[in-house]
């Protein structure tokens, strides 16, 4: 039986792939701490757990009318970012995959009234969410992963989602760790003003209402009080938590959702990302593993699963 052996909530920004004489010199010569951060939660879980598989729950990957899954054997090329192409630039990459956890994913799909789909195609792009953290903390033959999120799902698509990872987890012989990439408040500074608030100090966060709900929610997550951060979603959403969470809520899901109380462990501080706000947390399995993921009621939905057609 899988099960999954840690969970990240982890930030991807593009300064942590940036030459650290960049990064110093974006941030008042000093080093941003993510990096410093990632470097030691290698150490700490990704060169010592015994695990088979990462899945990389990609906050930067939109699907539309359904969950997709990489189910490639093999995945390696260079990354060049649409988003950033000078400083994420010819990038390479080169992991093996999980084809037999996709497709188990995949058919999870229709005990939680959802859509998910395994995809092989050689030729699916990539994303830095995946990219940036696999150049941090991959390690060589350990198998890697990436689901999106789906942009006209809302946060009960996303739990589903999760719900059907953790089955799927659940039912193979995988241990999996889960990282949800992507960062908490995330509205940037305007770009005439942008490159006053390179550095990564907490003050250059874009409000200081973004920034207390930011710490506050890293309270919850340290508490282990994962209820509190999914009873506040409509709250949190004043300060567009990017991808609107979905990453989290994926991961989550897999873990239980509410009943969930890994406490979280951070690495590094928290951190500016011209205005939006970053952060490492990491979540060890309690005595016992983490809760089995909920059941799906899909009796109010306004369709039958499957769609028919």
């Amino acid at each position: 039986m899988g099960q999954v052996v840690g969970a990240g909530l982890l930030a991807h920004v593009p300064t942590i792939v940036l030459p650290e004489a960049t990064r110093r010199e974006l941030n008042n010569g000093q080093e941003i701490t993510l990096v410093t951060g990632l470097r030691q939660l290698r150490k700490d879980v990704f060169e010592t757990v015994d695990y088979d598989t990462v899945v990389v729950l990609d906050s930067h990957w939109a699907t539309t009318v359904e969950f997709v899954v990489t189910a490639q054997q093999h995945r390696a090329g260079l990354f060049t970012s649409e988003e950033l192409p000078r400083g994420m630039c010819r990038m390479p990459y080169d992991f093996p995959g999980d084809q037999e956890l996709a497709h188990a994913i995949a058919a999870r799909a229709a005990d939680h009234a959802t859509w998910i789909t395994a995809i092989e195609d050689p030729y699916l792009p990539i994303y830095y969410a995946t990219t940036n953290l696999w150049t941090h903390l991959g390690v060589p033959g350990k198998r890697w992963v990436s689901i999106g999120v789906c942009q006209t799902g809302d946060a009960e698509d996303h739990l589903r989602l999760g719900r059907a990872l953790g089955d799927a987890i659940a039912a193979t012989d995988r241990k999996v760790l889960l990282i949800a990439s992507g960062a908490l408040s995330h509205t940037f500074w305007p770009l005439r003003h942008l490159r006053a608030h390179e550095a990564s100090g907490p003050e250059h966060i874009i409000t200081p209402e973004a920034r207390a709900a930011d710490y506050e929610r890293i309270g919850w997550f340290k508490d282990g009080d994962h209820a509190r951060v999914l009873d506040t979603m409509d709250e949190f959403a004043r300060f567009k938590p990017e991808a609107r969470f979905g990453h989290y809520l994926m991961m989550i899901g897999a873990l239980g959702e509410g009943d969930c109380t890994a406490p979280g462990r951070q690495y590094g501080e928290y951190e500016n990302s011209v205005g939006t706000g970053q952060v490492l947390l990491w979540f060890d399995p309690p005595t016992g593993g983490f809760p089995a993921p909920h059941r799906t009621d899909p009796s109010n939905d306004p369709y039958p699963y499957p769609y028919p057609g």
